[in-house]
């Protein structure tokens, strides 16, 4: 059976038109933080097992960003947000 994700805008569609694009918990460091934070920001990315949470692209469907909350071992699918709600501060 193919793995489903739940779009809150297209409603339920198979994982293949969504691409995933990395750890959504990642913060920008401000313009004038030191070379060191931006060195890390840029270049060095936890790998982490278990549940976390992603920014994944449904480029096959409403081209939205959403955060989907996952387990990486398991696949299991927690909880799917816009994207946009996340940066309003509307979304853990």
């Amino acid at each position: 059976m193919a793995s489903l994700i739940h779009c809150p805008h297209c409603g339920i569609r198979p994982k293949e038109e969504f691409s995933i694009r990395g750890d959504a918990s990642i913060e920008r460091p401000s313009p004038a933080a030191p070379d060191e934070d931006w060195h890390r920001y840029v270049y060095v990315r936890d790998n982490p097992r278990g549940r976390y949470k992603e920014y994944w692209h449904h480029a096959a469907g409403c081209r939205r960003w959403l955060v989907v909350d996952r387990d990486n071992l398991t696949h299991e699918v927690f909880a799917v947000t816009d994207a946009a709600a996340k940066v309003k501060g509307d979304a853990a």
